[in-house]
């Protein structure tokens, strides 16, 4: 499987190295000669690691994917040539993408570091700061990440529902051996029509009597075939839509369980409604084509190759005549069909539109309110519908020549056999019955290729459909999960943080920063908005992750824990809680969904909340509305603090939990969070400096980087950064208090009566 260049000889032996992360795996189940074979190819932070050998990275290493022909290849290459080949079917795809794309970070980290001096120097080209490919030139576009809205679908991305369809094959197969049934059910009464017209018909014209056995028996054939033709109808009808139903929801649910594995980073570059729409009325547009138009198709497709076998069976010179307009019909398909699949796209993304507008009005609908903006939003949702209506416009018009233009050419090619019918049964060369049972035939292959003429558009909508939910499944995660993870037993909180750094797009955020943080040990982030403490807190969190460095918690790098089982130890209070439509229980318990009422009565008298909760209409089952706006901001606060305490977590993390709130509502928050803090290591980032003091140690940070650290007491006595902040925190609180003062004596000037000129009354 491996080709090896005399310039670049692999490292041996291919054992993971002891304290070796793995960051990506990829099952390779081919071999040289594409025969089913099991291998397996690791990413580290240091190697590529195959079955039996290792590269160790370097700038000059490049890794090429590629597929054809339901085979995928991954090559490594150097300057000097190719270093090695795997091979794989496409099962293993959005594993080899993940891995790509994770080899390409670690080797452009080492290319940054080989010049990291001209980066800060000069600063390195304007990067996308989801993909980090460089942007061109005077743009915030990103070539790579925006693709997926200029790319237009190929109605092949339809087959890519096959991995979904997957398990219902026998079921499908079902379905369709009862669509090949049916259709043959309804091919029987033109047939029957022959010897009705020749047999009976005609017969009883030139005098001769009717034979009623020969005539029941003929009818009785066309009320059979009829009802056996509705019964196959019906059952594979409700067969395959129960099918579709369960195809769309399965990639309705995968997608959605994709996308809550997907970073933050592509939250920030994507809108609410537009990712509501995909998973919304993509899927059900899927659905729809899958249970109707896709069943339709396969029984328009069944009935015109059985209705010509059938035409040339009875006569082929009139079945060619029948077969006249269908060269132009398929030439008209492919010059409408480009037109269709660009415009649908079109029409997605300005549908995706209108659902922003609405996605960011209707939860923020009290700001829009409070400040009178009502008209400027409704004129937001105008525009965005005009610009809905204008595409649909385009597409009509495409449309709407084209299915008259088909309808038109079906009629002309039904003129043509009924005037060479005519023309053969004036020689003799066929019967009446004949040309009646051809015209039936005729009627129905000339309606199933219109409908399959009307189908294009159909599957061009469900092309579309499909490519922006596979877009959402191929996007691999700027924070994958680790192939090994190291189980957490029991976290101890130790925070290590080795000259980690963080660049988000062209702007260094954090830059060589150091810090040990140990158990129980609550630090202090202070500094001047934008030092780059929210970036800190996000990469503790594990939301993003380092370009450089290591961020260790107990010792092990957190690249290496399972997401999930590190953060279930983490317990993030923020400066805007957000809460979940449901009742307050289920919003404290919200990180236990298998907590007692007891726990959770006992996590809200500890954040100060069971009192205020307990006033509330239904207590604990009080419904608190849409992001809780039923409650007020520091009741929203301090349920929040409840859930955190509720999890009882090892590392705390407190972002500005008290910035929005006024001083008595600050006090009984301070108060709950003086019971969360105890036992856990907690990391704190306030905007009143006051609110630090309990804290073991102050860090301050400025443009990324660590400046000081310190108690109060000793950054005060340095009279460095900490005391400048602290200093101007105090003159702006002063000069507040003193502006309150002189309003409050002006109102009580004017309430009390001045005595006049000549005296009082």
């Amino acid at each position: 499987m491996h080709d090896h260049s005399e310039s670049a000889r692999p490292s041996r032996p291919a054992s993971l190295l002891e304290g070796e992360n793995v960051l990506a795996t990829l099952e390779v189940d081919l071999d040289e000669r594409l025969r089913f074979a099991a291998g397996r190819l690791m990413l580290s932070e240091q190697r590529l690691i195959g079955d039996g050998a290792a590269w160790t990275l370097r700038r000059d290493l490049s890794l090429r994917h590629h597929d054809h022909a339901g085979v995928g290849t991954l090559e490594l290459h150097d300057p000097d040539g190719r270093l090695a080949v795997w091979r794989f079917t496409l099962a293993q795809n959005v594993q080899a993408l993940r891995l790509v794309r994770v080899f390409e970070r670690l080797i452009e980290r080492l290319a940054h570091a080989g010049h990291a001096h001209d980066d800060d120097e000069d600063g390195d080209p304007t990067r996308c700061p989801t993909c980090h490919a460089p942007l061109p030139p005077d743009s915030d576009d990103c070539e790579i990440c925006t693709r997926e809205l200029t790319t237009p679908p190929s109605t092949w991305v339809l087959l890519r529902l096959w991995r979904f369809a997957r398990p219902y094959q026998w079921t499908l197969l079902a379905g369709f051996l009862l669509t090949l049934a049916s259709t043959a059910a309804t091919l029987v009464p033109p047939y029957l029509t022959i010897p009705l017209m020749d047999d009976v018909l005609i017969p009883f014209q030139n005098g001769r009597s009717i034979d009623t056995t020969h005539v029941g028996m003929l009818l009785g054939g066309l009320l059979g075939s009829g009802l056996l033709a509705w019964g196959l109808s019906w059952a594979r009808t409700w067969l395959l839509a129960l099918v579709s139903e369960r195809i769309a929801a399965d990639l309705r649910t995968t997608a959605f369980d994709h996308l809550l594995g997907l970073s933050l980073d592509y939250f920030g570059a994507k809108r609410t409604g537009d990712l509501i729409a995909r998973i919304g009325s993509e899927t059900d547009r899927i659905s729809v084509f899958l249970s109707l138009h896709a069943l339709d198709f396969a029984t328009d497709v069944l009935m015109l190759a059985m209705t010509s076998v059938i035409l040339f069976s009875i006569n082929p010179w009139l079945a060619l005549v029948t077969l006249l307009p269908l060269p132009f019909i398929a030439w008209m398909i492919h010059l409408v069909r480009d037109r269709l699949r660009t415009g649908f796209e079109k029409i997605d993304r300005v549908w995706g539109d209108v659902t922003n507008v609405l996605a960011d009005t209707i939860p923020g609908i009290r700001v829009v309110k409070a400040f009178a903006q009502e008209s400027r939003e409704s004129r937001r949702f105008h525009e965005a519908n005009q610009a809905n209506l204008a595409v649909n416009d385009r597409i009509n018009k495409t449309w709407s020549l084209f299915s008259p233009t088909v309808t038109l050419l079906t009629d002309i090619g039904l003129l043509v056999v009924w005037g060479f019918g005519i023309w053969q049964v004036s020689r003799g060369e066929i019967t009446v019955g004949v040309l009646t049972a051809f015209l039936a035939y005729i009627g129905r292959f000339y309606g199933r290729l219109d409908s399959m003429s009307r189908i294009v558009s159909v599957t061009q909508k469900a092309a579309s459909g499909a490519k922006r939910i596979f877009d959402i499944l191929d996007h691999v995660s700027n924070v994958p999960e680790p192939a090994q993870p190291v189980r957490i037993e029991r976290l101890e909180g130790a925070v290590k943080l080795e000259n980690i750094a963080f660049r988000y797009g062209s702007r260094s955020v954090i830059r060589g920063m150091n810090l040990d943080i140990r158990p129980g040990e609550m630090i202090g982030l202070v500094g001047h908005s934008g030092s780059g403490k929210s970036t800190l807190v996000n990469l503790i969190c594990r939301f993003y992750d380092i370009t450089d460095g290591s961020i260790q918690v107990d010792g092990v790098d957190i690249r290496r824990y399972a997401l999930s089982d590190y953060r279930r130890h983490i317990g993030l209070v923020l400066q805007e809680p957000f809460l979940f439509f449901g009742t307050v229980a289920e919003n404290i318990a919200y990180g236990r969904p298998d907590a007692t009422r007891e726990q959770i009565i006992a996590a809200a008298r500890a954040a100060h909340a069971h009192d205020f909760i307990l006033r509330l209409p239904q207590g604990y089952d009080s419904v608190v509305g849409e992001r809780g706006q039923g409650l007020s901001g520091g009741e929203r606060q301090r349920i929040s603090i409840a859930r955190a305490l509720l999890i009882d977590p090892r590392l705390l993390i407190l972002d500005e939990a008290t910035a929005s709130v006024d001083t008595e509502t600050e006090k009984e928050i301070q108060k709950a969070l003086d019971n969360l803090v105890q036992g856990r290591t907690t990391i704190a980032i306030a905007h009143r400096l006051s609110t630090l003091r309990k804290a073991d140690r102050l860090v301050v940070m400025d443009r990324g980087v660590v400046v000081e650290v310190g108690t109060h007491d000793e950054l005060m006595a340095r009279q460095g950064h900490y005391f400048r902040l602290y200093e101007a925190q105090a003159r702006r609180t002063e000069s507040d208090d003193d502006g309150e003062s002189e309003h409050d004596q002006a109102l009580l000037a004017r309430q009390i009566p001045q005595p006049s000129a000549h005296g009082t009354n």
